[in-house]
């Protein structure tokens, strides 16, 4: 392949800096739906951001029904349909439904919004965010959807989304747990299955106190899904023992508490490792966030080919003090991503301009080669269950987070103002008002607005600001970040947002077909 890359970062900091006037919200009024769509904004800074924003006059009789789709694809085969944002619509809405599909046959419609993906309430976070997991759910996903017309009422009349969704599904469901269990010389396993009487294919969980399996994460009473990689659902108590007998020093298993298999079983939801909690997994992914030195990040990239016949792309050479080290980086680790973008179908090549143009950080998402074949025996993907080594690293200020604050217009209209430095792109919050929607959302006065409605606005003006604004109607979707960390992150040139949307793009779209 020629000289490996070594890379090194050379791009020079911008500092941000933010100060004070700022235009103070004020007016209240109605308009009509028709006249709002054929209505030209002027921007008046006495009026600001909370200035007539339009009230909904549809028919609020109708009721919101989510609707509950389960989707399960073969191997080779696709999801058939689209995930989209779209400037003029709310929500993540789902587009290019293929006929007779995986996803028509479970009951998804085009312009339906995504309200849950595999039990996680999705409507307030980012698009990337709900597509990832979307891509690493394997070949089964629970839906819960929304109908794009009900969607619309339900956001204009101020409904609470998720009070929606949890008033949907009833009793809570806990969370299933995914436990690996490690033979004790003394005690083995720890555990064994009884069959449930008059259920077939379902086990409830017997432990020795103290053992190997409880101490895993396992629960007197737990009901037993599934067992490296298999369900258990079509097994008899033989062949379950049979497994038991073949799995040697160790086994993972999906364990649910019996109250929530009941809820799941009523809301006919189905019980996935990708709605687990981890316990005792001997194998991670992690991420490492690098700083360039002087000499660049200081690790090889090398592609190889192993025993098995798979190609990964292996991080190697790693020199002794370099910002790769400090991050923790291990010779012959896999890459799996870099900079959230998974490397899977990319070339080798892209894969350096990637890390060369990251500017003054990247982020690494890597796995051991025993990690990686741990995930594969599984049929599971390494980047479900991930640890995050930020917080770790000397190099990162772990503080420097974004927040994601979602409003619904009240009496006090969105309940904040905005501010800017004059003549320059960016905005801030410069007021919150009391008891307002933007007090309940966690809104401060200083923070740096980066996103609104999933469009990336840290080079936008106010005038642009406000005009994205208003188009959220009677819903708003912030992500902010407070102002000192927000330049402190600057100093570094991070990228702060995962957006979707380009200053030029309206609509963005990832497609499941």
């Amino acid at each position: 392949m020629g000289e490996e890359p070594r890379f090194s970062g050379q791009n020079k900091c911008q500092h941000a800096h933010l100060h004070s006037p700022c235009y103070i919200c004020s007016a209240d009024g109605k308009v009509r739906q028709h006249d709002i769509k054929h209505r030209k904004f002027t921007f008046d800074p006495k009026e600001g951001i909370d200035n007539p924003v339009m009230v909904l006059t549809e028919d609020a009789d109708s009721t919101a029904i989510p609707r509950l789709c389960i989707l399960k694809r073969e191997e080779g085969e696709s999801f058939g349909f689209h995930l989209r944002l779209e400037r003029i619509h709310q929500g993540h809405i789902v587009r290019n439904v293929a006929p007779g599909g995986v996803a028509e046959r479970s009951g998804l419609r085009d312009g339906d919004r995504l309200l849950e993906v595999n039990n996680c309430f999705v409507d307030d976070v980012p698009h990337p965010d709900v597509a990832r997991k979307i891509r690493l759910s394997g070949h089964q996903l629970c839906f819960l959807v929304l109908d794009g017309e009900y969607y619309e009422q339900a956001l204009s009349r101020g409904v609470d989304l998720r009070g929606l969704v949890r008033g949907d599904k009833g009793q809570d469901c806990k969370a299933p747990r995914l436990c690996y269990i490690c033979r004790d010389p003394v005690s083995g396993l720890g555990i064994n299955f009884t069959p449930v009487e008059g259920e077939k294919g379902r086990f409830s969980v017997n432990l020795v106190p103290g053992g190997a399996a409880e101490k895993a994460g396992v629960r007197k009473g737990d009901r037993l899904v599934w067992m490296n990689g298999a369900t258990v659902s079509n097994l008899t108590h033989s062949a379950l023992s049979r497994m038991m007998k073949k799995c040697g020093d160790h086994i993972t298993i999906l364990v649910i508490d019996s109250e929530s298999v009941k809820n799941y079983m009523l809301q006919r939801r189905p019980i996935l490792p990708t709605m687990a909690v981890p316990h005792k997994l001997p194998h991670r992914a992690r991420k490492l966030h690098l700083l360039p030195g002087p000499e660049g990040y200081g690790f090889l990239l090398r592609l190889e080919k192993a025993s098995s016949g798979r190609t990964s792309h292996v991080l190697r050479e790693v020199d002794t003090d370099s910002p790769a080290d400090r991050a923790g980086m291990q010779d012959g680790e896999l890459l799996l991503e870099v900079n959230g973008e998974t490397v899977e179908t990319l070339t080798h090549d892209d894969i350096v301009d990637r890390v060369r143009l990251s500017g003054q950080q990247v982020s690494l998402t890597t796995i051991t080669a025993q990690g990686l074949e741990f995930y594969t025996q599984l049929g599971l993907s390494p980047l479900l269950f991930c640890e995050d080594d930020a917080e770790e690293n000397e190099e990162m200020d772990g503080s420097c987070k974004a927040r994601h604050c979602s409003l619904l217009k009240g009496p006090l209209g969105f309940g904040f103002n905005l501010g800017c430095v004059e003549g320059r792109p960016g905005t801030f919050i410069s007021q919150v008002v009391p008891g307002g929607s933007g007090e309940s959302a966690g809104l401060l006065p200083g923070d740096v607005v980066m996103e609104v409605n999933g469009q990336n606005v840290e080079e936008k003006y106010l005038e642009d600001v406000i005009m994205l604004v208003k188009d959220g109607v009677l819903s708003l979707s912030l992500i902010v970040m407070d102002k000192d960390e927000y330049n402190r992150l600057k100093q570094t040139d991070t990228p702060t947002t995962d957006s979707t949307n380009s200053e030029e793009e309206d609509n963005h779209e990832i497609s499941f077909l």
